[in-house]
């Protein structure tokens, strides 16, 4: 019988530049390995920068927190999460995100008007871009890419 690994927040702080002051959030990661202190992102990240779904990160106990604080990433999975905002209220939320299901990608809502898009590494990302730079050019959306893994960086650079 296989033991269940468990699941713990995470605590990450960092500069937004969309906010324009330092921030938290928490993340729920499973348990790699403990005594490396080891953790698998195991949800997506809304404003933290650089960090995606099944990424391997170092965490370690503060006092200060009363948990585990982020100290870096170990392992990147890949996958890329972009940060999108809908501009236009006529088109539903719900339009849009399958539009992007349809290329193979996930999104959490945040907002009436606000997703995350996650972009696994098993995505064309230049499929995605096309979509998205065609929805901003429409002024439906306006979107940034916080954590965008080499892979997809490379499949809209031209060097694939």
């Amino acid at each position: 019988m296989s033991e269940k690994k468990k699941a713990h927040k995470i605590t990450f702080r960092f500069h937004s530049e969309l906010f324009d002051k330092e921030v938290t959030e928490e993340l729920w990661a499973i348990e790699v390995d403990a005594a490396q202190g080891l953790y698998q992102i195991d949800s997506m990240p809304s404003f933290v920068p650089l960090i995606a779904t099944e990424d391997i990160v170092r965490a370690e106990f503060s006092r200060m927190e009363e948990g585990l604080l982020y100290k870096e990433t170990v392992t990147p999975s890949g996958n890329s999460n972009i940060q999108v905002i809908r501009h236009n209220e006529d088109t539903p939320l719900l339009d849009l995100r399958k539009r992007f299901a349809e290329l193979g990608c996930v999104s959490e809502q945040i907002n009436e008007d606000f997703f995350i898009l996650e972009v696994p590494l098993t995505v064309n990302y230049a499929n995605v871009k096309e979509l998205l730079d065609e929805l901003e050019a429409e002024e439906e959306i306006e979107y940034a890419e916080p954590c965008l893994s080499d892979v997809h960086r490379e499949q809209t650079s031209g060097e694939v």
